[in-house]
């Protein structure tokens, strides 16, 4: 596969100077693994650097523009903005998929779709910009692209579905299966609680409560998921 840069670059209204760092950005350690004698770099140490490079953006124009929103609540709507689900959104919108490089057993299970994999793309891609061109183009892109993102995160409109979540990563492996039971049900039937443990292979990995049965399985998969995200 053939990277078109100069499509990408127009695609995201950022000219890169040293176009190298693009193509690490792109890089999937999957393809650098397959190409071990070529010493080529993959994106890794960049989603590192553009995950920290989202956040102080990020909340700069949060605190910047929100005075009246106490500290917890700048925390939540970040932590929607920042997370795994609206990044492989916002790389889907510019079918960032379609421009990175995979070894061919990644290309084969569908990598280019893959939420986590997306997502990371984003954040490196992040960084590439920062790198490049420093903090204001990297703040511009990301003010830019995530625009609807950040509206729809202040407005409450993005839910975070754990549920979704937590099934992509355990399906990286096929064996995987993963259960819901309500263990318990609290109080008068007006004001009920439901108690849920989500089960991976027969084992409990999560445990929430909730006022309907579906928000306490969301709350078990949200545990869940502090627990098993390295199964990715």
């Amino acid at each position: 596969m053939q990277l078109n840069i100069a499509e990408l670059q127009k695609k995201i209204k950022y000219d890169f100077s040293d176009s190298s760092i693009l193509r690490e950005a792109l890089t999937h350690s999957s393809y650098a693994n397959e190409k071990k004698g070529e010493s080529i770099s993959h994106n890794e140490r960049l989603e590192f650097l553009g995950d920290s490079v989202l956040s102080i953006v990020i909340s700069d124009y949060l605190f910047s523009n929100h005075k009246d929103l106490p500290e917890g609540d700048l925390t939540k709507i970040r932590s929607k903005i920042v997370c795994e689900a609206t990044l492989a959104e916002c790389s889907r919108k510019i079918k960032l998929g379609h421009y990175m490089y995979f070894g061919k057993g990644e290309e084969m299970t569908g990598g280019r779709e893959r939420t986590s994999i997306l997502a990371d793309a984003y954040e490196a891609l992040i960084a590439a910009i920062y790198r490049d061109g420093g903090i204001d183009e990297a703040g511009n892109f990301i003010l830019r692209e995530m625009k609807n993102s950040i509206n729809n995160s202040i407005s409450g409109k993005i839910f975070i579905d754990y549920k979704t979540h937590l099934q992509e990563i355990v399906q990286v492996k096929k064996n995987n299966r993963i259960k819901y039971e309500i263990i318990n049900e609290k109080g008068p039937d007006h004001c009920k609680v439901f108690c849920t443990n989500v089960l991976l292979n027969e084992k409990v990995i999560g445990f929430g409560e909730g006022r309907s049965k579906k928000e306490s399985e969301q709350n078990a998969a949200k545990m869940a998921l502090e627990r098993v995200g390295d199964l990715e």
